[in-house]
């Protein structure tokens, strides 16, 4: 099974990149009828990111970022590298999809993909706003061009 996961905050300008892209995925691949190929809109819901790769033999997640980059640069890392335990804590609010990453392969073990591939899109403004930033829509089209080339190779 391939999971595909959009993160993000649609009120939040360019934060919505990764769910704008799973939902643009979505629209494509609706009709495809491929088995086992989902595709998800996790939102901030790191404990759902968790939860809905469980099973999956390849996962991929797409989210925004603020490094100081040139805004539109693409970061494609393997998920392994971002994995990060969560902070022991008693709230849920900030258990994010990295924490999901690791605590799902601690949780799950076999269950949980070892494949996994993060696509992070460089964010301009992460102000309130619907709209993403302009220097991002390249970015956008080219991370859907990708993902849809590793479903088309997942599925050949």
């Amino acid at each position: 099974m391939l999971t595909v996961i959009g993160c993000g905050n649609l009120n939040r300008c360019d934060d919505a990149v990764g769910v704008i892209i799973a939902q643009r995925l979505q629209e494509i691949f609706k009709d495809k009828n491929l088995a086992n190929l989902h595709i998800y809109d996790c939102g901030t819901a790191g404990m759902e990111v968790m939860f809905q790769a469980r099973g999956s033999t390849k996962l991929i997640i797409i989210d925004a970022c603020s490094t100081e980059s040139e805004p539109g640069t693409i970061y494609k890392v393997p998920g392994k590298e971002l994995e990060e335990l969560p902070e022991a804590s008693y709230s849920l609010h900030d258990f994010r999809w990295d924490n999901a990453l690791a605590a799902g392969r601690k949780i799950f073990k076999e269950e949980f993909p070892d494949d996994v591939t993060v696509y992070l899109i460089e964010a301009e403004n992460l102000g309130l706003g619907l709209e993403i930033s302009p220097s991002l829509k390249d970015s956008v089209e080219k991370v859907i061009d990708s993902i849809q080339q590793e479903i088309n190779n997942f599925y050949s």
